[in-house]
C-alpha cells in the first residue's frame, strides 16, 4: 500500500524516469528486508535511526561503496521524508543519519587527440548505419547529452531555421542546444537517409534508430559507444557518459562561462558543474609537471 502509493509519487508528482523509480523501491525493499531479518520489524513507523545505523554498517561490510551506500540513503530519504509528510509516520529516523565520506572522483574524459581521431580518423560503416553511428558519437559530445537524452529526441526536435535541438532532460526540464552549419549539413543529410529506410514514415519519429528502424534504447547506444570508443582508449570507463564529460570539460578547459556549461548540460545546480573547472584545473597541473624545468 505504501510503496504504491510512493512508487506514484515517485512517478507522477517527481516525475522521475522509470529506472529512476525501480532504483529507489529497490532500495526501499532493500533497507525493509534488512530490518525485517534484523530485527524482526515489518512496520516503517517501528524504524529508528539505530536500525538505519546498522544497515549502513552491515552495507559497508559486505564491500558496497560508500558512494552507492550514499545513493542508497538518498533514496530512504525521500522515502521516510514522503511517509512523514503523509502523516503515516511521525519522526524521520534519517534526521541524524549521515552516510559515510566518498572521496571526489573526477570524471574520466577523452583527449582533443582522442576525439580528432574518433571524429576524423576512425572508418565508419557505409550507408545509413555509418551515418547513424557516427551521429551517435557527435551528439554526445558536441552536444553533451545524456543518454536517455539522445534515445529521447525526434526528428522534430532539430530546428534547422535556428539551428538549435530541443532536449528533454531530468524531471521534464527542456532546454535547447545549438549547433554548427557542419553539424546541420549532417544532421539534415542524416534526417533524408533515415526517412529512404523507413518502411512507414509515420510509425514513429525517433531521431536515432536502430538497424531495425525501432527507436534506440539504452544498451544499444551504449554498445556503440563502447565500441567505438574502445578504438581510441584503453581506459575502463567508455559509456556514453565518458563523452559528455568530455564536452563539459573541453568548454571549460577553452575557456566557456561556467553558467554557460550548466545550462547546456541542464544541471539544476552549479554544485554539479563545479566539478568540470575541478577537472580543467587537473589537467592543466599535469602540463605544467610534464613541462616545466621546475615541476
Amino acid at each position: 500500500m505504501h510503496r504504491t502509493t510512493f512508487h506514484n509519487y515517485l512517478k507522477y508528482e517527481k516525475r522521475f524516469s522509470p529506472h529512476t523509480v525501480q532504483a529507489y523501491l529497490a532500495d526501499v525493499e532493500q533497507c525493509s528486508d534488512f530490518v525485517i531479518a534484523t530485527f524482526d520489524i515489518d512496520n516503517p513507523a517501528g524504524v529508528k535511526h539505530a536500525h538505519i545505523r546498522s544497515w549502513i554498517v552491515d552495507m559497508m561490510e559486505n564491500g558496497i561503496t560508500p558512494r552507492s551506500v550514499n545513493r542508497k540513503l538518498s533514496s530512504l530519504r525521500g522515502y521516510y521524508r514522503f511517509m512523514r509528510r503523509s502523516g503515516l509516520i511521525e519522526n524521520n529516523p534519517f534526521a541524524k543519519i549521515t552516510g559515510p565520506k566518498v572521496g571526489k572522483r573526477l570524471p574520466e574524459v577523452m583527449g582533443e587527440k582522442e576525439m580528432k581521431t574518433l571524429l576524423e580518423e576512425i572508418v565508419y560503416p557505409e550507408g545509413f548505419a555509418g551515418s547513424r553511428d557516427k551521429l551517435i558519437i557527435e551528439l554526445l559530445y558536441t552536444a553533451g547529452l545524456r543518454r536517455s537524452e539522445l534515445i529521447g529526441l525526434n526528428c522534430s526536435d532539430v530546428d534547422f531555421a535556428r539551428m538549435t535541438i530541443l532536449i528533454r532532460g531530468k524531471g521534464g526540464k527542456e532546454r535547447l542546444i545549438p549547433f554548427s552549419q557542419m553539424m546541420g549539413k549532417r544532421l539534415r543529410k542524416y534526417i533524408e537517409e533515415r526517412a529512404q529506410i523507413m518502411e512507414d514514415s509515420k510509425m514513429h519519429d525517433a531521431l536515432i534508430i536502430t538497424d531495425k528502424t525501432k527507436r534506440a534504447y539504452p544498451k544499444y547506444i551504449y554498445q556503440k559507444v563502447t565500441s567505438y570508443l574502445s578504438l581510441v582508449t584503453s581506459s575502463e570507463r567508455r559509456g556514453p557518459h565518458v563523452l559528455r564529460h568530455t564536452f563539459a570539460t573541453h568548454l571549460a578547459e577553452g575557456g566557456a562561462d561556467i553558467n554557460a556549461i550548466k545550462e547546456l548540460l541542464g544541471h539544476s545546480s552549479l554544485a554539479s558543474t563545479q566539478i568540470y573547472t575541478h577537472t580543467s584545473i587537473r589537467r592543466l597541473k599535469e602540463a605544467y609537471d610534464q613541462a616545466h624545468p621546475k615541476a
